[in-house]
């Protein structure tokens, strides 16, 4: 029987084990991806960890898959041998829940998640639901896809969905994993960009990536800045700082939005500031497949790429570490396949 390499966690808080599984076959209505890259993302501590609820053991985590397609299940269309394709959290959907026939995929009650209720991109082979699964461009290797399909879709569906147009001030608080993607769609988008981080240093970066503005959190009143450009019509959260997005709400302009994608414990809100300016505060859940699809093809279309650190699937603890431990710039790759 062919066998594969896989990492898994076999109870909370326990080890990465490389382990040799049978290659599975894919089942009706699902693929079998042949994972190329996998990206690590932070959220991979819910199964490290055991945070998440009702997370079965042993379980194979990662859902910044990228890869090609080597065989199709019972009942599948559209999709063959030989397609590049990429799984990203959004696991799939059952297409008969209430929230799925209201068109809410991403809410739906089955709550599939890539690495979490089924096994993820930290093995050579990965079974995939067809409704988890999204195209990837031919000119988007696969180390450069995978951290799109979470980190990109995140910022890249947050922003498109944030109701601001062309030329509208939009902040992205945050340079980090999620934030330095987040700056670089929102330039492609046509935005009056401003970029919100820590430290004078991270100006050039900022600028580089095609910010119109810095403001360095640290030295400077974000707010009252984003004020004296008019407002921000959108500021995009990406910093798990609940006190961070407190000091920025501020700067919000009359119908501003702050978006929420970085997971902050908590955070201070103040109504009269909503109440006055019709602002809101929203969290925005990363996306479906086609979402992912969309984000692949707008990266690969407008260059926006993300910046990377590789490892090879034998140093997956070393590129977990270096992930959880906010040094890593920006996001950490396992090269698994070719």
């Amino acid at each position: 029987m062919a066998t594969m390499r896989v990492v898994q966690v076999s109870r909370p808080n326990g080890p990465f084990e490389i382990v040799e599984r049978p290659i599975p076959e894919p089942g009706a209505g699902s693929v079998r991806i042949k994972v190329q890259a996998c990206g690590i993302c932070h959220s991979d501590s819910v199964v490290k960890e055991g945070i998440f609820p009702g997370i079965r053991y042993p379980r194979v985590p990662g859902h910044e898959v990228a890869g090609m397609i080597d065989a199709v299940g019972a009942g599948v269309a559209g999709w063959a041998p030989g397609q590049r394709a990429g799984v990203g959290w959004h696991g799939g959907y059952c297409g008969h829940c209430d929230h799925c026939r209201r068109g809410d995929f991403f809410a739906c009650q089955t709550g599939q998640v890539t690495g979490v209720t089924f096994d993820g991109g930290y093995a050579e082979y990965l079974i995939a639901p067809t409704s988890a699964v999204a195209r990837l461009p031919e000119e988007l290797p696969p180390v450069e896809a995978a951290p799109l399909m979470c980190a990109g879709i995140t910022t890249f569906n947050a922003l498109r969905n944030s109701g601001a147009r062309p030329g509208d001030v939009v902040a992205v608080l945050g340079l980090g994993g999620l934030g330095h993607l987040g700056v670089q769609y929102a330039v492609k988008m046509g935005f009056h960009t401003v970029a919100i981080a820590r430290g004078r240093d991270k100006e050039p970066f900022a600028k580089q990536l095609g910010a119109s503005n810095y403001l360095d959190s640290q030295a400077q009143d974000p707010a009252a800045e984003l004020l004296k450009l008019g407002g921000a019509k959108v500021i995009l959260a990406t910093v798990t700082s609940g006190q961070a997005m407190s000091a920025a709400q501020g700067g919000l302009a009359v119908n501003g939005r702050l978006m929420i994608v970085g997971a902050a414990q908590s955070m201070e809100v103040s109504p009269l500031l909503l109440i006055m300016g019709c602002r809101s505060v929203q969290g925005w859940y990363s996306g479906t497949s086609i979402d992912s699809q969309d984000t692949v093809a707008f990266s690969a279309r407008t260059g926006v790429r993300s910046m990377n650190e590789t490892f090879p699937l034998e140093r997956v603890t070393e590129a977990y570490d270096r992930m959880m431990s906010g040094k890593a710039r920006f996001r950490v790759v396992l090269i698994i396949g070719h």
